[in-house]
């Protein structure tokens, strides 16, 4: 899997994965143009699309609905160091379930690949490529 991120100007970057592009930015007072989210928005999104999937794909597999999952992910800016932190993912479910249905789409939800891997600190090295110095 991978993404590559290409810088337009000042703050603003094309992310691409596949045949996709999005724009990620910076609101104007941090020196960007405000022409797409940010990467905490990213992460964050990341996490609410990957738990609505999972949610809708239990609901899918039992027969119980096939549209209208929405999911809301909140976290705050913490420090020392600088990270986001107190993630709560709110599932907005369009039908009713019984308390077994409950736990088991939470439980379907904690199975999400990101969720996974925040809850799982993995490794993270960076490479640092430049041009060799001719002279």
């Amino acid at each position: 899997m991978q993404v590559k991120v290409e810088q337009l100007e000042n703050a603003k970057f094309f992310v691409h994965a596949r045949h996709h592009t999005v724009i990620c930015d910076q609101p104007a007072d941090n020196g960007g143009s405000d022409e797409g989210m940010t990467p905490p928005e990213f992460l964050l999104a990341s996490l609410g699309s990957c738990a609505a999937f999972y949610a809708a794909q239990y609901l899918k597999t039992r027969n119980l609905a096939t549209g209208g999952v929405e999911v809301t992910v909140n976290a705050e800016k913490l420090k020392a160091p600088a990270r986001l932190g107190n993630f709560t993912i709110e599932v907005h479910c369009p039908v009713p379930l019984t308390d077994e249905q409950q736990q088991g789409m939470v439980r379907s939800v904690h199975g999400c690949l990101v969720h996974n891997t925040l809850m799982s600190v993995p490794e993270i090295a960076i490479e640092l490529k430049v041009p060799v110095m001719v002279g």
